[in-house]
């Protein structure tokens, strides 16, 4: 006998809230990474910040391809799971991304 809770729930809710959160995701990415090139570009860049900053741009259209990916994957009418591939793709990513930010504020 099913649960009445899982009869009730509506599919097409969760790949919403999830499609969501990684637009917001991206949102914070692109702002982070945009601050990181101007301040490396205001102050002006030695050679480590030039190919530090080139880096973090690298890494952001890693995490842009994975993001857009996943968010057209959710738009489908049974989206898959995410793949450990691309979950530990993203998640990589994204520490390195950080790591870059760190480097730069430093340096």
């Amino acid at each position: 006998m099913r649960d009445s809770a899982a009869v009730a729930r509506d599919p097409g809710l969760q790949p919403e809230r999830t499609r969501l959160a990684w637009r917001r995701t991206t949102l914070a990415c692109t702002v982070a990474t945009a601050l990181g090139v101007r301040a490396v570009l205001h102050d002006g860049a030695s050679a480590a910040d030039a190919v530090t900053c080139g880096l973090c741009l690298l890494l952001w259209l890693g995490f842009l391809a994975v993001a857009h990916r996943r968010m057209t994957l959710l738009g489908a009418a049974r989206p898959r799971p995410l793949g450990p591939r691309a979950a530990v793709t993203a998640a990589l990513g994204t520490t390195a991304l950080a790591m870059c930010a760190v480097a730069m504020l430093f340096t």
